[in-house]
């Protein structure tokens, strides 16, 4: 079997089943409690090939094209599997190097002026509204939801996910908050509502800005809120707070120094900021080839060590941080079944390989947080030392005062 050898250097733990384009059936691994086996079926030689040369990128590419199939088991149990066994590694010894060459390279991938961040977002988020639909709660929010009990619904989780980023930003009535990376606007008409601030909201998909402008005028919060089609780098204004959720990842590892010196530039000398992305918490490295590729062109999850330089350099002071631990792992299976669930209308939009496509992002990324060191981090930043309290105290005491909001209307209905 052509692709033995690279199976035996690093599945250990749970069972793996590969059978090849002759019906060669091989196992690898010893059956383990918490690890459902699985069963990879390689159907074409090209797709065997493919995988020895470049499993990271063609693993993917064969499950959309049909080539991998799973005769046990789904693609979700087979990255649960690889992950456990990779850890925070890339496989054997050639493939550790190649992955140190790529981050060599990053920056070039990974250069996003204003004109081509904007392709960047359009290839993900200018989606057809509906797909985002079949598996977001009802407020849209595409970002890591906040687990507060182990029982909470994603409905709920996203409720609380935007409670605690409000608890953050020491909001007072009348303030100006800017929401870098606005999305589908619903952070801004929480903060809008529950706090009584104003809200500009800035995002680069055109899909994102038509419905949070119809959400906002629905809402009646037109004077209070306003969604904008800009790049955050050409506003001129100054804020009071910034916040930004599931936006950095975007940015770039060699646009970091820019991006914190803007957010230095468009904060009041009092202001604060509240900053929410994914790290890897085992250092620099580089974007999945497969997610760099289909999913997140231009996009980096990086390492604190990385984006604490540049936050130096700027002059702003991280005022706090919290890493939240598997919160994302859960939001991404809530996302996958949702999806899953609504296969056929996914099929119906694009076709059985966007479907697929798709899945393997949703499975791989939920395996990333659980198995392979992916967290997400809520850095606080503040121009001045004394613009915030200097305890914590405020955060829970808030948090605590306010009900997480009922359920809402479907975005979409708006």
């Amino acid at each position: 079997m052509l692709l033995a050898p690279l199976f035996r250097s690093f599945v250990k733990s749970g069972r793996l089943t590969v059978t090849d384009p002759s019906g060669r059936r091989q196992d690898f691994g010893t059956p383990h409690p918490d690890l459902p086996p699985a069963h990879m079926v390689v159907r074409t030689r090209r797709a065997e090939r493919a995988l020895l040369l470049k499993p990271q990128l063609t693993l993917g590419e064969c499950y959309m094209r049909g080539e991998l199939t799973l005769a046990e088991g789904d693609i979700a149990d087979l990255l649960r599997l690889i992950a456990v066994n990779l850890g925070r590694g890339y496989g054997p010894p050639v493939f550790e190097a190649l992955a140190r060459l790529r981050r060599w390279t990053r920056t070039v991938q990974q250069y996003n002026p204003v004109g081509r961040a904007q392709k960047n977002v359009s290839h993900h988020y200018d989606l057809s509204r509906r797909l985002y639909e079949t598996f977001l709660d009802p407020d849209m929010q595409y970002s890591c939801a906040y687990f507060g009990r182990p029982d909470d619904t994603l409905e709920a989780a996203q409720a609380k996910k935007k409670r605690h980023i409000a608890a953050k930003l020491a909001l007072e009535p009348g303030m100006r908050v800017l929401d870098i990376g606005s999305g589908w606007g619903g952070l801004g008409l929480y903060l809008a509502r529950e706090c009584g601030v104003e809200v500009v909201g800035v995002t680069l998909s055109r899909e994102q800005c038509e419905l949070a402008r119809e959400r906002v005028a629905a809402a009646g919060l037109s004077g209070r809120v306003d969604i904008r089609l800009q790049d955050y780098r050409t506003l001129t204004d100054r804020f009071d707070r910034v916040v930004s959720v599931g936006m950095f990842e975007h940015v770039g590892v060699g646009h970091y120094q820019e991006y914190f010196d803007k957010l230095h530039a468009l904060l009041e000398p009092d202001g604060a900021a509240l900053i929410h992305f994914i790290t890897r918490s085992d250092g620099p490295g580089h974007t999945n080839l497969f997610i760099r590729k289909y999913i997140f062109p231009g996009g980096y999850t990086p390492a604190l060590s990385e984006v604490l330089p540049p936050i130096e350099r700027s002059g702003l002071i991280l005022s706090d941080l919290e890493i939240l631990r598997l919160h994302y792992a859960e939001t991404l299976k809530a996302w996958r079944e949702r999806f899953l669930a609504h296969r056929e209308e996914v099929v119906r939009l694009y076709d059985e390989a966007f479907l697929r496509m798709w899945e393997f992002y949703l499975a791989g990324a939920e395996m990333g947080f659980r198995h392979q060191g992916l967290v997400v981090s809520q850095i606080q930043l503040a121009r001045s030392i004394d613009a915030l309290p200097v305890v914590r105290d405020y955060m829970v005491d808030w948090e605590r005062g306010h009900a997480v909001p009922r359920p809402l209307a479907p975005a979409h209905a708006a």
